[in-house]
This record gives structure tokens, C-alpha cells and sequence, in this order.
């Protein structure tokens, strides 16, 4: 029964997850973002230490575009038309990174080392 209800809404689902990337990445060129520019290195471990890991070119490409993110919002105003014609939001720079970082705790986890960074949040 569940495969049928899949096959019956996979259509419409997949419709509306491409109507939802097209809406977050016209939001996102407003900014000049890209996707992985939102996830929060405080919130989670992963991502800090990923983006450690990361070369520092594209560390520095990353704060810019944050940068220039708050200005934006900030004055209340968007990227010219052209600028925003030029920006990629669905290009990857974080997704292998922190694929090792999870594999890697995923296998200290298994070994019962723990990782090598812990921070509780009080």
C-alpha cells in the first residue's frame, strides 16, 4: 500500500520540491548566497569543523558573501539584476567536506572513541 501511495504522489512531490529550490534560489540571489552559506558552524559540529577543513580561499569567499549578505539586508536592498544573473546557489563547496566529517565520527562512534571536539550548550 505505501508503494502505491509513493508512486501516486511522487509526481506532485517532486513538482513542488522543484517550485521550492526555484523560490529559495531567487531568495538566495537577492543576497548573493549560496545554500551551504546558511548552515550555522554554532549549531552544529559538523559544519565547524568542516569548514575548518576547507582552504582558506574559499573560508574567506564564504565570510564575503555573508558579508555582503548583512549590508544587503541591512540597507534594505537587493543585488543588482545582473549581479544576481551571475550567482550560483546550488554550487557545493561544504557537501564532501562534510561528508568525511560525519563519516569519520560515524567510524570514532562505532570504535567507542567519542570525537575528537565536544561543546555543550548550557
Amino acid at each position: 500500500m505505501s508503494k502505491a501511495l509513493i508512486k501516486m504522489f511522487d509526481p506532485v512531490l517532486t513538482w513542488a520540491a522543484r517550485r521550492y529550490q526555484a523560490a529559495v534560489a531567487t531568495e538566495l540571489k537577492k543576497y548573493g548566497l549560496r545554500y551551504e552559506d546558511l548552515y550555522d558552524p554554532l549549531l552544529n559540529q559538523d559544519i565547524d569543523e568542516a569548514i575548518h577543513r576547507l582552504p582558506q580561499d574559499v573560508v574567506d569567499a564564504r565570510m564575503q558573501r555573508l558579508k555582503r549578505a548583512v549590508d544587503c539586508s541591512l540597507k534594505k536592498s537587493y543585488l543588482s539584476k545582473d549581479i544576481q544573473d551571475m550567482q550560483t546557489p546550488y554550487s557545493w563547496y561544504l557537501k564532501d567536506t562534510w561528508a568525511e566529517v560525519r563519516a569519520e565520527n560515524t567510524e570514532k562512534a562505532l570504535l567507542g572513541t567519542g570525537k575528537d571536539y565536544d561543546r555543550s550548550f548550557p
